[in-house]
């Protein structure tokens, strides 16, 4: 049985005089509970103003209700379930706990039921009926109970969802492109308590499957916005500890590139750079299978900006390649690049997993291709960057 349907067995078992018979006491009654609650109830101590009428407004709703339904058993439940439902929205935006209506409304119970007791043998109430009064009294407080714990759960949604709704604003604005004002970007982080730090990381996200996905346990300062399009994190000083590792975790569900570290006027950057990163990986051109540091292949992503400019550069540094046959080509450019980054050919050797010698038999033709290439570090750059290119994957060298 509803809390509802089983508050008006007990008011039905009230004679109806009982109601005009406690009528003349309401006003008395309002002003004791309203005393005792604020007198009781440390969240409720204040004693004057607004707040103290809004105390004294309830319990005035509550006594006015209990009455009017003894009285008139037609009587309307939905206005009073309203009033209490507002109750307990406003307990939730004051931040108190619900036990503080709970409390409180145990103190009307009492004292209507010490009242009862002073005034029974003048109303001429049998032991009986002291006791159905008493269960309906309890049975009444219960329901407005409900609709107030209904009211406060309802409030707290509605706070999280617009604290979140901040939070994602935020992190917009941080990552706007050009730059927020840095004051609404202040004054929005203190509306959600966000602690501005010194540097930020900014986290381009892909989920590995279809559908929906658990959501990760993030810890409170950092924002996330999962539910759009391209879905990201800020993270706030990325380096401190633990933050490697939770990063880490998030790649059993989620493709994870981390933007570099750098200040708040600058998570634009670090946002473009992770999401620069997480088309490469979509690609194949950098492996996602777990996460992604940006910061580690800044060249890679330096070589990927303009994929034109690297084509047209390829078609000149390694048209030497042209006429060799594939897997010689291939053997000869991976020789190549290993030998201008590391200048070494034991490095090169145990870098390739190859004899030395062979080696410097590779390097022996290559020098005799490019030979033009080799004679200045601007030449060696260039040549060393469509290498890279090629073995990025990007069709640097003409068919």
């Amino acid at each position: 049985m509803s809390i509802a349907r089983a508050a008006e067995q007990p008011l039905a078992d009230i004679p109806r005089e009982f109601a005009d018979a406690l009528r003349p006491y309401l006003r008395d009654l309002t002003e004791e509970m309203a005393g005792e609650i604020q007198a009781s109830v440390p969240e409720y101590s204040r004693q004057s103003g607004a707040y103290a009428r809004n105390v004294r407004h309830a319990v005035e709703e509550a006594l006015a209700g209990f009455v009017n339904r003894v009285g008139d058993r037609g009587a309307s439940r939905s206005r009073l379930l309203e009033v209490y439902r507002a109750v307990g929205g406003g307990e939730a935006a004051e931040g108190r706990p619900l036990d503080s209506l709970q409390s409180a409304l145990r103190i009307c119970a009492r004292v209507a039921w010490r009242k009862l007791a002073e005034e029974s043998e003048r109303l001429d109430l049998s032991r009986q009926r002291m006791c159905d009064i008493g269960e309906a009294i309890l049975v009444y407080l219960d329901e407005i109970a409900a609709a107030a714990a209904d009211g406060y759960a309802e409030a707290q949604v509605r706070a999280a969802g617009e604290l979140e709704l901040r939070r994602r604003r935020l992190l917009d604005l941080l990552v706007a492109d050009p730059p927020a004002d840095p004051r609404a970007v202040a004054d929005l982080a203190r509306s959600v308590c966000w602690t501005t730090p010194r540097t930020v990381a900014c986290v381009a996200l892909a989920a590995r499957v279809q559908g929906e996905l658990p959501r990760p346990g993030l810890p409170p300062d950092v924002l996330a916005d999962l539910d759009r399009s391209d879905p990201c994190l800020v993270v706030p000083d990325p380096d401190g500890p633990g933050r490697h590792g939770l990063l880490d975790a998030l790649s059993a569900d989620w493709t994870v590139v981390i933007g570099p570290a750098v200040g708040l006027g600058e998570a634009a950057l670090s946002l473009r750079l992770a999401r620069d990163a997480l088309a490469l990986t979509r690609r194949g051109v950098l492996d996602g299978r777990r996460s992604i540091r940006a910061a580690q292949h800044l060249a890679t992503l330096m070589i990927f900006q303009d994929e034109a400019l690297i084509r047209i550069m390829g078609r000149a540094r390694l048209a030497p390649l042209r006429d060799l046959r594939p897997a010689q080509r291939d053997r000869l450019a991976e020789t190549l690049l290993a030998w201008l980054q590391s200048g070494n050919a034991t490095e090169v050797a145990a870098r390739l997993h190859i004899h030395p010698q062979t080696v410097r038999y590779r390097l022996r033709q290559a020098t005799e291709l490019f030979a033009d290439q080799l004679s200045t570090p601007g030449d060696r750059f260039e040549l060393e960057v469509v290498l890279r290119a090629r073995a990025a994957g990007l069709p640097a060298v003409p068919d």
